[in-house]
């Protein structure tokens, strides 16, 4: 699908965001052929949506698949929370739209992946029209609220560990982590560079990059442990890929220039059976 279906098609309804709420409404489940809604942190959405689409098979799951083209690029951890709020808004007894501040971080992030692609963010996409953080709105931090333990970290771990780890895990990829100067920012925790596949398991090479970006942005307290303020750590990570599609870390080992137990560790892999 091209992205310019997905703006004709947004610019064309997306003013129905100011529909009338008070109009009949009813919760449904989200289908599974939703795909680009799977794993957004709930399992039952709101119809109308606000697109004012009522007709799931004949319109909200078609014209769900317009976005998938925008969400495989990555270009922002919560495009998916942000976009899924509008086609498939999460049932609760009052309506909940993305918050300003929500559409602000994506439209920043996406909207330079857009250009790329000869088109403009949509008008009909206007942050102004979403409500200030001061109503009840979706924030750029409040997503899945994952309940995991903080992942085992281990410094110069022995090559049966680290072999141990790769046979228990779906995954074990290579990722350098990077922390910003500023404490509290909403990219204070980025992947820096490529991603490397030690055990690819089921991850897909164009979105593994994004989950990480994901686990980070969730687990603040967590990555907080991982890396001083203003500095990158490389890091082997193993760990799980989840039903709904997220990961989740359980074993992490930094790797430092001396760890010799790592590198040698990497290089049988390719020749261990577990």
């Amino acid at each position: 699908l091209h992205y310019y279906h997905l703006f004709v098609f947004m610019a064309s309804v997306l003013p129905l965001l100011a529909f009338d709420i008070s109009q009949s409404t009813r919760c449904v489940a989200i289908p599974n052929q939703m795909k680009v809604c799977r794993g957004v942190g709930y399992s039952e959405m709101r119809l109308p949506n606000f697109l004012g689409h009522s007709n799931l098979e004949g319109e909200v799951v078609p014209h769900s698949e317009d976005w998938r083209p925008l969400l495989q690029t990555g270009c922002h951890p919560q495009a998916q929370a942000f976009l899924c709020s509008i086609i498939a808004p999460v049932c609760l007894d009052a309506f909940i739209q993305p918050c300003r501040s929500l559409c602000v971080a994506v439209r920043d992030s996406c909207a330079p992946v857009l250009a790329c692609q000869g088109h403009l963010w949509p008008e009909a996409l206007d942050c102004d029209r979403f409500p200030d953080e001061e109503d009840m709105c979706l924030t750029p931090y409040l997503q899945t609220c994952y309940l995991n333990n903080c992942p085992s970290v281990e410094d110069a771990p022995a090559v049966k560990t680290v072999l141990g780890a790769f046979c228990r895990h779906d995954f074990a990829v290579t990722a350098r982590i990077h922390r910003s100067r500023h404490p509290g920012d909403e990219s204070e925790f980025q992947i820096e560079g490529r991603v490397e596949f030690i055990r690819q398991g089921p991850l897909l090479p164009y979105d593994t990059q994004h989950l990480l970006q994901q686990w980070l942005l969730i687990n603040v307290r967590c990555a907080s442990a991982l890396v001083r303020p203003a500095r990158s750590q490389l890091y082997v990570l193993t760990g799980s890929v989840l039903p709904d599609g997220t990961i989740a870390l359980t074993y992490l080992f930094p790797w430092h220039k001396k760890d010799a137990g790592i590198a040698l560790a990497t290089r049988k892999w390719k020749h261990h059976r577990c």
